[in-house]
């Protein structure tokens, strides 16, 4: 009777132990991250903005239904990367998963996808397996998101661009934004007034179809307004950023000077500048051209801020291809796509949350670039050409014959020659101890604010040799295309967009969500020249080696217990 109470007392202890563990769970919560990379773990800046909502923040996540492993995977990794924001988030963070389409008519259905696709959340074509007879079938997957807080919506996809990368690493990749996507979405909905870009003219600036998405973009994500440098009296600082859109005829001192204070008084510029006048427009003309120097007179000004670009072209063994007649069949030619040097696939270099995790960046007729010595600007190379690069003086002859013939690679020995630059510091004054005093009187006059020789904090600007960079290709049958697709190769679309924006969101403030940008995941593959050297010995070892410990214990089995019942 004892014992019986005993063992009572016992499994009462027991219940009432595990009853306490669970009401405790409830209320305290504890995490282990114990990945290299820390891939469960939130950035400060993240944490802190989730702690910070005041209101409920939904998300719609479109990646339920029967999807190929990768897409599975990008999924479970958006699962557990939104549970762990519930945990900060607490009741003002909510998500669902949804099969975008499912349960509805054909016309509401497309009706629903379509307005996935003004959203921003691009679709991709996947070919799926029917019966065993039946061969392919295509199928639209939209791997993408939709953020809702206090009315407004914005999209996130969730897939990367597909440029350069093989399929595994741009799964890899996106599954490493995922924190920045969804942070910065809900940063960009909590803002009360959009940053205001200037889209600065006067110059050779483009409005046209050739800077649709470029401007479309702007529209979409900032406040945007023109600005014509000429007539304007000076360039207020109610700009967060400036930017200067391949200008194509010179500055005036009087221009640089507005451009100059501006920058001293706190403004970002964000420059795509062609310092030569090639373009595709001229060789579709003539069989060739001369390149020249289009004379900006930006030369001193950048070199002050830290920067010269040259006056060169930069040629690449890695570069993007063009149609080119290679003979006919019949009476009608025969096109086939060949690499055209003067069309480099610029490289991120990784050295800054801009360019982490960013695919190849396209680009038409650049420049290198040097940086300059001085120790109060701070300079990160952000775009640079392959290993098996080249240059090529203004003025330069760039004819059609350069893709007719077979590159040399001894020709192609200069690496990494930059591209893109990210400048930061204490700029100092063009026109410090240089002043026309009737033109620094007028902007002191027309802006309100004294002339100055330098910045008073920390500013910065990037300056980009390539004003080809964020134009787009017009197609004759869907028109302007996203700016990074060439329209002979519709299907493959480079990072340009991505840099673009990235660029922007920095200048105008965003950099504490972009710290996310910097965590990058690890490929833990197997080496497959190892698997193929010894996989005869381990499909040897997986398939004796059990068979082998069976029957070791049949037979220390069989032993004992003919030895215990000899005994």
């Amino acid at each position: 009777m004892a014992t019986r109470k005993k063992y009572i007392q016992r499994a009462i202890t027991v219940i009432l132990v595990l009853t306490g563990i669970n009401i405790a769970a409830a209320y305290f919560h504890g995490r282990w991250d114990l990945t290299g990379e820390k891939r469960y773990t939130l950035t400060a800046n993240t944490r802190q903005m989730l702690r910070k909502l005041d209101s409920p923040v939904e998300i719609e996540v479109f990646l339920k239904g029967d999807y190929p492993a990768s897409f599975r995977q990008l999924a479970q990794s958006t699962s557990e990367l939104l549970e762990e924001f519930r945990e900060y988030g607490k009741q003002n963070l909510r998500f669902t998963f949804i099969n975008p389409g499912q349960g509805m008519t054909d016309t509401a259905r497309m009706k629903f996808l379509g307005e996935l696709t003004a959203q921003g959340i691009m679709p991709f074509n996947m070919k799926v397996q029917q019966e065993a007879n039946d061969g392919f079938a295509e199928k639209l997957i939209f791997p993408g998101a939709l953020v809702h807080y206090k009315g407004k919506t914005i999209g996130v996809n969730l897939l990367k661009n597909q440029g350069g990368q093989d399929p595994m690493q741009t799964m890899n990749s996106s599954e490493a934004l995922l924190e920045y996507q969804f942070a910065n979405a809900i940063t960009k909905l909590q803002e009360k007034e959009k940053p205001l870009v200037g889209y600065m003219m006067g110059h050779g600036e483009s409005l046209g179809a050739e800077v649709y998405d470029a401007l479309s973009t702007l529209q979409t994500n900032y406040a945007l307004d023109t600005l014509t440098l000429q007539s304007a009296s000076h360039i207020s600082n109610e700009f967060d950023v400036i930017l200067f859109a391949k200008p194509a005829a010179a500055f005036s001192e009087t221009d640089k000077l507005k451009i100059d204070q501006y920058v001293m008084n706190g403004g970002k510029v964000l420059w795509f500048i062609d310092e030569s006048s090639a373009s595709m427009d001229s060789l579709h003309q003539r069989n060739e051209f001369a390149a020249v120097d289009r004379g900006l007179n930006l030369e001193d000004l950048l070199f002050r801020y830290g920067v010269r670009i040259n006056q060169d072209l930069i040629m690449d063994l890695q570069s993007d291809v063009v149609p080119l007649v290679v003979g006919n069949v019949g009476n009608r030619p025969q096109i086939q796509p060949v690499p055209f040097p003067y069309f480099p696939m610029l490289m991120p270099t990784k050295a800054h949350p801009i360019v982490k995790n960013l695919d190849m960046v396209l680009s038409r007729f650049v420049s290198s670039m040097d940086t300059i010595k001085n120790d109060a600007i701070s300079k990160t190379i952000l775009l640079t050409s392959s290993r098996n690069s080249r240059t090529t003086r203004l003025p330069a002859e760039i004819a059609w014959d350069v893709v007719k013939t077979q590159p040399n690679p001894r020709e192609y020995r200069q690496q990494y020659l930059p591209a893109a630059v990210l400048l930061e510091g204490n700029f100092t004054s063009l026109f410090h101890n240089r002043q026309d005093p009737a033109a620094v009187e007028a902007l002191q006059h027309a802006s309100g604010r004294p002339f100055r020789d330098a910045t008073d904090t920390v500013n910065k600007m990037i300056v980009v040799s390539d004003g080809d960079l964020i134009a787009n290709a017009v197609s004759r049958k869907e028109g302007p295309l996203q700016m990074g697709i060439n329209e002979f190769n519709p299907g493959f679309a480079f990072a340009n967009k991505e840099f673009f924006l990235n660029c922007l969101e920095y200048l105008c403030g965003n950099s504490s969500i972009m710290a996310a940008r910097n965590k990058e995941l690890t490929q833990r593959l197997l080496d497959p020249e190892k698997i193929r050297q010894t996989k005869t010995k381990w499909q040897v070892i997986c398939f004796l080696v059990p068979i082998g410990l069976i029957l070791l214990f049949a037979m220390v089995f069989q032993f004992r217990r003919q030895k215990a019942f000899s005994s």
